[in-house]
């Protein structure tokens, strides 16, 4: 759990979080190295599952509950509202790599690869997500904004 106040009531398993990060990263390596659409259209699909909260017919999910099952790994819990934001940066990134590929920019499809495969990285070995900062400076900022309009 976080050291800040709780943003929302749901709470997801950052253990899963990890995992599925890792398969994320897989894929955009398997990406990188074969620049095959296919690849960035699994991401998609997966992405885009998740996203409508459709998590039975994620293959990262099903892989990582597998995982998570398997091997007895107890939850971690956290907040639900930055990864969830992250997961719709995620959605939206692979969205721009499935149609960057099959357009055929692959120098621009190839950037945005790294980008994602940097950040799936750096939560899936330090735990550090990059979505959620995002998401928490946003907070901030709407917490700044707020207290401006009730200035009198």
């Amino acid at each position: 759990m976080s050291p800040s106040c709780p943003i929302s009531i749901r709470r997801v398993d950052s253990n899963m979080v990890r995992i599925i990060s890792f398969q994320v990263a897989l894929f955009t390596v398997i990406l990188l190295l074969t620049q095959e659409s296919i690849f960035a259209l699994i991401l998609l699909f997966d992405f885009f599952m998740r996203t409508i909260r459709q998590s039975k017919l994620s293959p990262f999910q099903i892989v990582g509950q597998f995982i998570v099952t398997g091997w007895g790994i107890a939850p971690k819990l956290c907040d639900e509202s930055p990864k969830r934001f992250a997961l719709y940066l995620g959605l939206i990134t692979s969205l721009f790599l499935a149609v960057f590929y099959i357009a055929g920019f692959s120098t621009l499809a190839t950037s945005i690869t790294v980008i994602l495969l940097i950040c799936a990285l750096l939560e899936t070995l330090f735990d550090f997500c990059i979505g959620c900062k995002i998401y928490y400076a946003i907070q901030i900022g709407k917490g700044f904004l707020d207290n401006d309009r009730n200035i009198k």
